[in-house]
């Protein structure tokens, strides 16, 4: 008997409102990073400086989850479309709608000026809270996810630019 394939569910960012995405830079603890978000026809673009000033060096974007549990259930695959600066980035997924506490995280680089696809699989995502590795959380499940984020940290300063295009799960 053949089975069904679910229906590949894809979101363009450029779709994205001002509202459902929120900047979070070191500032929040006194350093000095800073960071853009730009929505343009096809893609967003993300960009800023990091600064390691003042024990600063991480600049993030929140998101809302695009997708409903329905959508979700049963997928275990997100793929990403982003174009790089050649640093590297880490893809944030979040189980509830605060603004502190552990992060599903999964750390990806980008190719300098080359549009590239992630694939990044649900079980390769590591429980993290102020980059730190949790123990004793439950498994990734989409289905859970309310916010997504991009954040660069690790050192990585300076001048930082990603462009994000779309992101299917399957």
């Amino acid at each position: 008997m053949n089975q069904v394939k679910p229906e590949i569910q894809t979101f363009q960012f450029s779709e994205l409102r001002d509202d459902q995405y929120v900047l979070i830079n070191d500032t929040v603890m006194g350093g000095q990073s800073n960071s853009r978000f730009q929505v343009n026809d096809n893609h967003v673009l993300y960009s800023g400086n990091i600064s390691l000033e003042n024990n600063g060096g991480f600049a993030s974007v929140r998101m809302l989850w695009p997708f409903s549990k329905e959508q979700t259930k049963h997928r275990s695959l997100i793929k990403l479309t982003v174009k790089g600066d050649g640093l590297l980035y880490q893809f944030r997924l979040r189980t509830d709608n605060g603004f502190d506490g552990a992060a599903y995280v999964h750390t990806f680089e980008t190719l300098k000026d080359k549009e590239q696809t992630v694939y990044l699989s649900v079980d390769d995502f590591v429980p993290q809270f102020r980059g730190r590795v949790l123990t004793g959380m439950p498994a990734l499940k989409l289905s859970d996810v309310q916010q997504m984020g991009i954040l660069i940290a690790d050192k990585q300063q300076g001048e930082f630019s990603i462009a994000l295009f779309d992101l299917s799960i399957n």
